[in-house]
């Protein structure tokens, strides 16, 4: 019981990383990678640019472990939802975070283009342009891969009842609305709101698993 507990407590934890981690990359990050001239604010923003790819995979690395810690457990109600999990939070998802880290990379290494090429000529304006659209394009990816993990968890979580059945059905409707929003993105802007139940939601799980951790009754299932 003990150690179920413990797991519990950690993947509460997990999630807190992970989502203290997120929001911290896309403060440091964001006005950079939303800016018209890229290359020209990564030049002059260097080191942000770097804690703000730290951040993305610290991120990435604890939610993947979330869906390594839980599969033995939730593995027990559908052994192939389970794996799915894993392929999509423990695999996918971490290579698309790995993939923005090393585009933030490669947008450091612009700082020297930078200074041989000058900002209002039109091979700069190419690049910035691309970098931004590339960004946009590879967030949107990300959304959809995490929301269709999310979705296997929260089924499982649901099944299971490992915690409240309410708490993780809400994780499986705002999971839902995250994969749409992550589908409208990838054809235009969306509204950062329609994302807040499922940050909501994580939060108030972890916090959850953390204090109460797994249903006991429920731990062997």
């Amino acid at each position: 019981m003990n150690n179920y507990n413990s797991i519990a407590r950690l993947v509460g934890v997990l999630y807190i990383i992970g989502t203290v981690a997120g929001i911290l990359s896309v403060v440091f990050t964001g006005p950079i990678a939303g800016s018209t001239n890229v290359l020209m604010e990564v030049s002059a923003n260097v080191n942000q640019v770097k804690l703000g790819t730290l951040f993305i995979l610290i991120m990435g690395i604890s939610l993947a472990l979330v869906a390594v810690i839980v599969y033995p457990i939730v593995k027990k109600v559908n052994e192939a939802l389970a794996l799915g999990y894993v392929i999509f939070r423990g695999a996918l998802e971490t290579v698309v975070y790995i993939i923005s880290a090393i585009w933030l990379l490669l947008v450091v290494v612009s700082k020297e283009y930078v200074h041989t090429v000058s900002s209002d000529s039109s091979s700069f304006q190419s690049i910035s342009h691309l970098l931004s659209n590339s960004g946009e394009q590879i967030h949107s990816f990300t959304m959809i891969i995490f929301s269709i993990g999310a979705l296997m968890f929260y089924y499982l979580l649901y099944r299971s009842k490992l915690i409240p059945q309410w708490l993780s059905g809400w994780g499986f409707i705002a999971s839902i609305i995250y994969l749409v929003t992550g589908v409208f993105a990838l054809f235009g802007t969306v509204s950062a709101f329609v994302l807040l139940p499922l940050a909501l939601q994580e939060m108030f799980m972890a916090v959850w698993l953390i204090i109460k951790g797994f249903n006991p009754s429920k731990v062997n299932i």
